[in-house]
């Protein structure tokens, strides 16, 4: 809305409302008007967000990848002392310590 249309607006509220004004004060109102339109609010809420619950997917292929490898280190005389998820593996071979982490890659855009 054009800043002259704001003012007869104004002055025509204001005057229904039972408060006539001048156009200079309307003039004043409008500009007050255009310059709040640009400021945001941001308010928050008396009750806390309940937080969203995600399921973790499965990623089946990582899976079988890893059990893959447990059966080799454990072939190999290792002893393995975690898995985590399908993601990492730790395992002790020749009284030394070693994580193997997989990772998925996702495809690059282009």
């Amino acid at each position: 809305m054009n800043k002259e249309k704001l003012i007869t607006k104004i002055m025509k509220e204001c005057e229904q409302d039972g408060e006539p004004v001048t156009r200079e004060e309307a003039e004043e109102m409008a500009e007050m008007e255009i310059k709040a339109g640009n400021i945001k609010r941001y308010e928050t809420s008396d009750k806390p967000r309940k937080p969203a619950k995600k399921e973790r997917k499965v990623d089946e292929t990582k899976k079988h990848l890893l059990s893959y490898c447990k059966v080799l280190f454990e072939g190999l005389g290792a002893k393995i002392i975690n898995v985590k998820t399908e993601t990492e593996i730790t395992f002790f071979l020749d009284n030394e310590e070693y994580s193997l982490k997989l990772i998925k890659h996702r495809k690059k855009d282009k």
